[in-house]
């Protein structure tokens, strides 16, 4: 299949060209536009970004402790960061939504934004390969400052809660989707937080996976703090 000029374009920003054009195209669908969404690369690109992003700190502040590293890595993956990156490329502008989404203000919502990114990365791992995949986040990541002064900025609940656990010598929590209401262009979605050492589930919503995540973060984090040291 030909790609249209704007992706053209596009692949020209990422330095990366697509050896299989469909899976471009699908990272930037909308499940409001098909059925053949972006979901499923946005998760896998998830996992890879966060690997990457790993592999970079790891080389660049190589005196950190760990607990330093993870919280410089969830500012630099965190929404806010993969929408400044979207607005760089001009992802809006190539984004495939439905009309519904479309007229509510869907190429500007933060979560599509974040998540496309992230497709984008899943994308080019399902492409080229794990190294094709890590070369473009560090392509991405390449005008942003990576300092050691980042650990200090403040913690989102999902870091918190995993350093809270470690500390304790337990595992990492478990995030569940429970459920999935409303029209594709404005879902809300029901997330479950499991602390399996403690058997304890905390539930949260939001308009995306990863704020509903944040959100059965902190209310397992409320818990915690008031009833254990």
């Amino acid at each position: 299949m030909a790609l249209s000029p704007a992706l053209l374009a596009l692949q020209r920003k990422l330095g990366h060209t697509f050896r299989q054009p469909a899976l471009f195209e699908q990272a930037l669908t909308h499940r409001s536009f098909s059925a053949d969404h972006n979901e499923r690369l946005e998760f896998l690109g998830d996992s890879v970004l966060n690997l990457a992003v790993s592999h970079l700190l790891y080389g660049q502040l190589s005196r950190l402790p760990e607990g330093d590293l993870s919280r410089i890595r969830a500012n630099l993956v965190k929404q806010d960061t993969l929408v400044m990156l979207a607005n760089e490329l001009g992802l809006s502008a190539v984004l495939r939504l439905g009309e519904g989404e479309l007229k509510t203000g869907g190429r500007q919502r933060p979560s599509i934004l974040a998540d496309a990114v992230e497709a984008v990365i899943g994308a080019v791992y399902l492409d080229a390969g794990y190294d094709a995949a890590a070369t473009l986040v560090r392509h991405l990541f390449r005008d942003v400052k990576v300092n050691a002064q980042m650990s200090a900025m403040g913690k989102d609940p999902k870091t918190e809660l995993q350093e809270w656990l470690q500390g304790r010598k337990m595992n990492l929590p478990q995030y569940t989707v429970t459920q999935t209401t409303g029209a594709a262009h404005q879902q809300t979605f029901e997330v479950a937080c499991l602390v399996a050492e403690l058997n304890r589930t905390e539930h949260g919503s939001g308009s995306s996976r990863r704020i509903a995540e944040q959100a059965a973060a902190a209310a397992m984090l409320a818990h915690l703090k008031t009833t254990r040291k």
